[in-house]
């Protein structure tokens, strides 16, 4: 079993089930003792921004704004930094905890010894 987990989640709110999928592995593998780096990209960058994760709602999901607290509890959570220049976010913009990072960053986690990536 890989002993790393990387996940980089490219849907938002336009793509809610994909999205809480992400979410929600990332989540259950922190909780299993798995070292998780959840990469937001796309659409689900907008999530790096304190108030945006409350307003994601899925029917019989887990609430995505605890997800999120899980893994920036237990995990690392880095937002894209070519996704945050589009939306105009800098460090100031998101949450405590959560790194901008780009792609050179991405493929290191990525391709590192135990790691498994998967891309929703």
């Amino acid at each position: 079993m890989a002993k790393k987990l990387v996940i980089k989640v490219t849907a938002g709110a336009d793509a809610p089930e994909r999205c809480s999928q992400a979410f929600t592995v990332a989540a259950v593998a922190v909780a299993s003792g798995v070292d998780v780096s959840l990469w937001l990209t796309g659409e689900s960058a907008w999530f790096a921004v304190p108030g945006r994760a409350a307003e994601f709602e899925l029917p019989h999901a887990a609430p995505l704004p605890d997800l999120l607290d899980s893994l920036l509890a237990g995990g690392r959570v880095t937002l894209c930094t070519q996704c945050a220049a589009r939306r105009d976010l800098t460090e100031k913009d998101v949450l405590e905890g959560v790194q901008i990072a780009g792609a050179q960053v991405f493929v290191q986690e990525a391709l590192a010894d135990d790691t498994q990536a998967l891309v929703y």
